[in-house]
């Protein structure tokens, strides 16, 4: 694998450029930045955003969109606590519980824009909605806590060192770059965002494929879900608000175009280290959260604008 065309691909170079050009201004601002111990707490922090945009990603090159992934990862963390209590839980029977929470819910987004052709926006919109209300049902509105050991380990535990959700974040990069770029399934994502009518007049099944990414995006919502819950030693049915816009937006920064057709993990993964970067660096020079927000949106605009001159240049 070349590493040079990972790094500074065509669609990802200028973000990569960006991101080191960001920690080299933090770490000239404060010496806390560039230390073992907090670089492992912004992977450990971006983790779950990551594992969000990496199910998203495959959704946005196919010419879509999924609004629901904070809801999603809601409910499924919700369904997971009651499954992992320390009085009796099963965590493998959480895990199973909540995985298939997310599959279902991603599987009748696929089904919906498919079947009613409403744009993708309208239907995840709406099932953004249903999903916080049963994540708020399911738990009566209330979080539920006194979770096992055992399923808080994946959380808060670490391998060798290395947090659980670290190694989570690794995996899930590791097998959504491979689908996506060595397997057929991905070449047909790329083809379906590039032009949905050609690829179905070249023998796409397009349907299956658009209902596949869907359901892809639920369950990586849910396992976003489970790693929330177990950090956090609870299932809070309003987890989760706002985390679809930082996964869109990572996806987006690292390079995936808006129109689908274009797009890589490994751009997806580098938006989401910017934002961390971003994140951690803010909190470190001790700036106002109020303000956080804003040099956050402005920052994010600057990095779209450069990558797009880069993307020109290379032209």
């Amino acid at each position: 694998m070349n590493l040079k065309k990972i790094l500074i691909g065509s669609q990802s170079g200028g973000i990569f450029l960006a991101l080191i050009l960001m920690c080299v201004l933090i770490s000239s601002l404060t010496p806390r930045f560039l230390t073992d111990t907090n670089l492992l707490v912004i992977l450990n922090q971006v983790s779950v955003n990551a594992i969000l945009a990496f199910g998203v990603t495959f959704v946005i090159i196919s010419g879509g969109i999924d609004l629901s992934l904070g809801s999603m990862l809601a409910v499924a963390g919700v369904v997971a606590a009651l499954f992992a209590k320390s009085d009796g839980g099963n965590v493998y029977l959480a895990l199973l519980m909540a995985l298939g929470v997310g599959a279902l819910m991603g599987a009748m987004n696929g089904f919906t824009v498919i079947l009613s052709k409403v744009p993708p926006f309208i239907v995840t919109l709406g099932t953004m909605t249903i999903a916080r209300g049963a994540a708020l049902i399911i738990s009566s509105g209330r979080p539920v806590s006194d979770l096992s050991e055992s399923f808080n380990y994946l959380g808060n535990g670490d391998l060798v060192g290395i947090p659980i959700p670290i190694l989570f974040l690794v995996g899930t990069y590791v097998v959504c770059h491979f689908v996506l770029t060595q397997t057929v399934f991905g070449r047909y994502v790329t083809a379906i965002g590039g032009n949905e009518t050609a690829a179905w007049v070249a023998g796409i099944p397009v349907a299956k494929v658009k209902w596949w990414v869907y359901t892809l995006s639920g369950i990586f919502a849910a396992l976003g879900g489970i790693l929330l819950s177990a950090r956090i030693n609870t299932g809070q049915p309003n987890a989760g608000l706002g985390f679809e816009l930082d996964a869109i937006a990572a996806v987006i920064i690292g390079g995936t175009s808006t129109r689908g057709g274009k797009g890589s993990m490994t751009g997806t993964l580098l938006g989401v280290l910017f934002i961390g970067v971003i994140n951690n660096g803010l909190d470190l020079l001790n700036v106002s959260a109020y303000w956080q927000q804003v040099v956050m949106g402005g920052i994010i605009i600057l990095a779209v604008v450069l990558d797009s001159v880069y993307q020109k240049m290379k032209r």
